[in-house]
């Protein structure tokens, strides 16, 4: 049942005379404590940061000055009390506000500046279970929820990023706050606490295993507004979740101006598509345009990767986004450079190819230190009408999978290898996805087609296309393996590919017609594994 309201008007201005102050982020706390104490504005503090007002020079009146009670249980408890919670959630319009207040000696708090402990830091560096609990916060959300209430004569402020705009209010209207200002904070305080409740559900429901909790929590904190969405009439907004995998959320840029929406998006494919490639087996490059792969390969070096890889489908690769596994060096920079690119995103990038990527202005560099680990568990969501769609991230490794061979023939050694490649590929393509690889690289990339047909017959005219680019007598796809990323359900998919020059296939599996489709074939003489796990990507 809902609570009545006493519909009080709130005041448009209030006059702040005591300010609460009790945070674990310090940056800014000196300079906003001076600059109350400037106005008059009495200081109360907790802790640590009451130490650290004193040792300024201010004066600061300690928490249990107004609860009459000590911080107990290591700090636990100190700030839970009812002279604190009062003080902030007092009417002070209300006579029996007011009174309850004097009958119990309270005094009104009217701004509170409060942040966090670091749950969200201490997750993100793998604390122990015992760390990570005792970082779980209570005085400061039930502070922030208490004055975020009570915003018709408190103001709150939970982010450093906030204490300039609150001196320059205070500032702009003779000592004063106004009520749209408190309304604003207000909003952002509840966000706050929102995504600190989230980070401690979600780590829960990791530590304990929970695939499917009741309630799911999805959260994040704004890193970058954006021009616009996928298209110019959409508003669009980059938000990170303090998840501290390699990519695009967590990358530095180098140069370049700010990335779309449709940057981020297609550059994260990238990323997490050539993470897929160990370093230690050799240098990779991954094209991505759509937020699906133009082409793919392995090379002596950078450099030879992206060119064998630009080989695939250099006409879609035109201002597509380019990844590496490894630091972006002079040659491979030199070589993309040749035609226009949106973004280069790599670990780490050398001081040469730095300057050979600085005469291009527009071209966006980002690194990220490392790779995306592509076994690591995770999660990802969708939203759809009315709800999200959350599941656990494809962390499927071809290199993990038990492989049958249900041909007559076995896959050479050579195939084999380019076979896994072009499974990791695959699983990176929308579906149905159909990936042709030879020697180390895409020979043609068929995707997000309604028919695997289509897509295999897609492929393969783009193989085709490359090979009059090249001046090549015969297609790419000639010679080389292909991929599907799910079972073909008819043999006709499979008749496609071997058409197109197929000598061997990898798939998961699993059809209603996988005899059919082996006994193809084996007439047609190719080799088929079947890997057993689908990679269905929307």
């Amino acid at each position: 049942m809902a609570v009545a309201s006493k519909k009080i008007p709130a005041p448009e201005r209030v006059t702040p005379k005591r300010a609460l102050l009790s945070v674990s982020d310090k940056a800014g706390l000196i300079p906003l404590a001076q600059a109350f104490a400037a106005r008059g504005i009495e200081l109360v503090s907790t802790g640590g940061t009451a130490a650290a007002i004193s040792k300024a020079g201010m004066d600061v009146r300690d928490v249990s000055d107004l609860t009459h009670f000590p911080e107990i249980m290591d700090g636990r408890v100190k700030t839970l009390h009812p002279s604190v919670h009062g003080g902030l959630l007092a009417i002070r319009d209300d006579a029996e506000h007011t009174g309850a207040m004097a009958a119990n000696d309270i005094v009104p708090i009217d701004i509170a500046i409060i942040n966090l402990y670091p749950f969200e830091d201490v997750r993100a560096a793998g604390g122990d279970y015992p760390t990570t609990v005792e970082n779980i916060d209570i005085g400061g959300p039930a502070m922030i929820r208490a004055a975020a209430k009570n915003h018709a004569y408190v103001t709150v402020i939970t982010d450093p990023a906030d204490y300039d705009d609150l001196v320059a209010e205070l500032e702009e209207n003779d000592g004063d706050l106004t009520l749209a200002f408190r309304k604003k904070m207000a909003a952002k305080a509840y966000a706050r606490t929102a995504a600190y409740d989230s980070a401690i559900s979600n780590w829960f429901a990791d530590e304990l295993v929970l695939e499917n909790p009741r309630h799911r929590s999805v959260a994040g904190t704004l890193k970058d507004v954006m021009r616009y969405g996928e298209n110019p009439h959409q508003t669009a907004g980059f938000y990170v979740n303090g998840n501290n995998r390699p990519g695009v959320a967590t990358a530095t840029l180098h140069q370049g101006k700010q990335l779309s929406y449709n940057n981020i998006n297609d550059t994260d494919a990238a990323f997490e598509l050539v993470g897929e490639f160990d370093p230690a087996r050799g240098a990779a490059c991954a094209i991505i345009k759509h937020a699906n792969p133009c082409g793919v390969a392995m090379g002596t070096d950078l450099a030879d990767a992206y060119r064998k890889a630009l080989a695939c489908d250099s006409v879609s690769a035109f201002g597509g986004i380019v990844a590496f596994n490894n630091a972006l060096d002079a040659a491979a920079a030199e070589e993309v450079v040749k035609i226009f690119t949106e973004v280069i995103i790599a670990p780490d990038v050398t001081d040469e190819a730095r300057a050979i990527i600085s005469a291009k202005k527009n071209l966006r560099l980002l690194t990220t230190g490392s790779l995306p680990d592509p076994r690591a568990a995770g999660l990802t969501a969708k939203t759809v009408a009315g709800g999200l769609l959350v599941q656990s991230r494809d962390n499927g490794v071809v290199d993990d999978l038990e492989l049958k061979i249900v041909t007559d023939r076995a896959p050479t050694d050579n195939e084999l290898n380019d076979l896994k490649f072009a499974f990791r590929v695959a699983k990176h393509v929308k579906s149905n996805a159909i990936v042709y690889v030879k020697d180390g690289a895409t020979a043609g990339i068929g995707a997000g087609q309604m028919s695997r047909v289509d897509s295999a017959r897609i492929a393969a005219r783009k193989a085709r296309d490359a090979a009059d680019t090249l001046g090549l007598a015969d297609p790419l796809t000639k010679g080389s393996v292909v991929a599907s990323d799910a079972f073909f359900p008819f043999a006709d998919g499979l008749l496609s590919a071997v058409e197109a020059g197929a000598t061997a296939v990898i798939q998961p599996g699993g059809s209603m017609r996988d005899d059919e489709v082996i006994k193809a074939a084996n007439e047609a003489g190719i080799a088929m594994v079947l890997t057993g796990m689908r990679h269905f990507r929307h």
